[in-house]
């Protein structure tokens, strides 16, 4: 296959792994719902899933690493490349880095910490698994797998809409539209930030998952775009 052809591959194959284990995760584990819980009762459900569920969590981590190629892939086939699309390249690979980071403690830590709160034989022990469960999710998950990861892909979304608009390698439309896309993922990065971190803000919450599956789209409608 040409260059063309592995860079629609892998922005089509990107958000079709990422949306099915999703999905996968939302009906074996009631995500992202589940996250409202107490932290006892989500090590609780988590312990219950078994091997299946942890697989389930390294799928859905593995849907970052195939954003890597089609960054690298779309920057090479649909832009004329220059200092803007190097910066969003950049920008990418981070994005995926983060996510891919903020994900993996679902299949490394959170097993160790749910057979730790099924064993422990106190309420204190449970107590503080809790609490070990809670800091790790508000850094690596909250901090690292959302922020940052919704901040990165967000920009990485928005400057790389402009390079296309501007080149018109593929329909200059695909461009515009990746960039009101990317700033609702920049706007939806800020969710508990700041006066909002203790709850979150509503309207970003609700907003990002819509915006994630407009994003797929233009991605899938990118990949499309390149072999057509």
């Amino acid at each position: 296959m040409d260059t063309e052809a592995w860079a629609a591959l892998f922005l089509i194959a990107a958000p079709v792994w990422f949306n099915v284990t999703f999905a996968m995760l939302a009906k074996r584990f009631d995500y992202p719902a589940v996250l409202r819980e107490p932290a006892g009762a989500i090590l609780e459900r988590f312990r219950a899933g078994g091997d299946g569920l942890v697989w389930t969590w390294w799928a859905f981590a593995a849907s970052a690493l195939l954003l890597v190629p089609a960054v690298l892939l779309l920057a090479a086939t649909a832009t004329r490349g220059g200092t803007l699309v190097a910066i969003a390249t950049v920008i990418g690979v981070l994005a995926a880095l983060g996510q891919l980071l903020g994900l993996l403690r679902w299949s490394y830590l959170v097993p160790w910490l749910a057979r730790a709160h099924e064993g422990a034989s106190t309420p204190g022990e449970r107590a503080t698994l809790e609490i070990t469960f809670e800091a790790f999710h508000r850094f690596l998950g909250v901090g690292v797998g959302e922020h940052l990861g919704y901040l990165f892909t967000g920009l990485w979304t928005a400057l790389i809409g402009v390079a296309i608009a501007r080149d018109g390698v593929v329909a200059g439309w695909l461009g515009w539209v990746g960039l009101v896309v990317g700033l609702g993922l920049i706007a939806g990065s800020t969710e508990f930030l700041g006066s909002n971190e203790e709850r979150g803000w509503k309207l970003a919450g609700d907003a990002v998952p819509i915006v994630y599956i407009v994003w797929s789209l233009w991605l899938v409608a990118l990949g499309i775009a390149l072999v057509l």
